[in-house]
């Protein structure tokens, strides 16, 4: 274990398995405090068992909840808070493909409901404390399949028709958008915000047992292709410690180098338009929400 992030407090989603977990590991091997959020108690408690055995850094915890439900993001939120007097990196990286279309426990179809509302109310809800912090990171792990997609605002949830892997692929595009409104809402600020295409890893992303055969079929023969979470970690852990990036905001890195997202990843109109939907959909319209949380900005 070295010393690079002593004294930095990190917060990892999805922090219990595939690039999450290395995400942590290479954030705690580095001397930071690693905060991991996961669903399963005693998945996320095992995790954390063998990653202070693996880095030999004692100061790993979890904290765990849907982050599918926005009531789980507030009390994540406010236990990490009653935790920790900063934050130095927030990681969003939980994340899902959903091939049949379900909806979360507040009623908004899954896909968006994890993949960029989570996102975006934990972002929300640690605003302050990021901003609080000396210098502060937000990294949102996005994906090359947003090239593919555009922005439905007429079927955001896919009432009409649903794909798993459009409203997928529409999720990963709305994280870049986030990404660069909210580093447009952040300047001034010693808060950046960027998001990252890990590459295609083999995990157990996208191994649901719910896709079709044949989609089943496609997913196993990638994954003889695909990089190991721990490289696919690599991008997440640049963005997070590497003095080369401090002060960089607003961009979209794939292998460690910003690269251009696709022209739709890159529209401001539809950026600012999917902050006022989303802020909506959260509750945190006109500037506060029912928690007295004030609106980003």
């Amino acid at each position: 274990m070295n010393s690079a992030m002593k004294n930095h407090v990190c917060l990892i989603t999805g922090g219990t398995r595939g690039i999450g977990r290395e995400t942590a590991r290479g954030l705690a091997t580095n001397g930071a405090t690693v905060v991991i959020v996961g669903r399963d108690a005693s998945r996320t408690a095992s995790t954390v068992r063998s990653l202070i055995t693996e880095t030999g850094n004692p100061s790993i915890s979890a904290l765990v909840g849907d982050l599918g439900i926005q009531s789980d993001i507030i009390r994540v939120a406010d236990e990490f808070k009653s935790r920790h007097d900063r934050l130095n990196v927030l990681v969003n990286n939980a994340g899902g493909i959903f091939y049949g279309r379900q909806v979360s426990g507040d009623g908004i179809e899954m896909t968006i409901a994890l993949n960029h509302l989570g996102y975006f109310r934990l972002t929300h809800e640690l605003r302050d404390l990021l901003v609080a912090s000396d210098s502060a990171r937000i990294i949102s792990v996005s994906s090359g399949a947003h090239q593919m997609a555009r922005i439905n605002f007429d079927d955001l949830q896919g009432e009409q028709n649903y794909s798993g892997w459009r409203a997928y692929s529409q999720s990963k595009l709305a994280n870049i958008l986030f990404t660069i409104e909210l580093a447009r809402q952040l300047a001034g600020t010693r808060v950046t915000a960027n998001a990252l295409h890990p590459g295609f890893v083999a995990s157990n992303f996208g191994m649901s047992g719910t896709q079709s055969p044949i989609m089943s079929i496609g997913m196993r023969v990638a994954r003889l292709f695909a990089r190991s979470p721990e490289r696919g970690a690599q991008t997440s852990i640049y963005l997070a410690t590497s003095p080369e990036v401090e002060g960089v905001t607003g961009l979209y890195f794939a292998d460690s180098q910003p690269v251009p997202p696709s022209a739709a990843g890159r529209d401001l109109a539809a950026a600012k338009r999917l902050w006022m939907v989303t802020s909506g959909m959260c509750g945190i319209s006109n500037g506060n929400d029912d928690h007295g949380h004030t609106h980003l900005h």
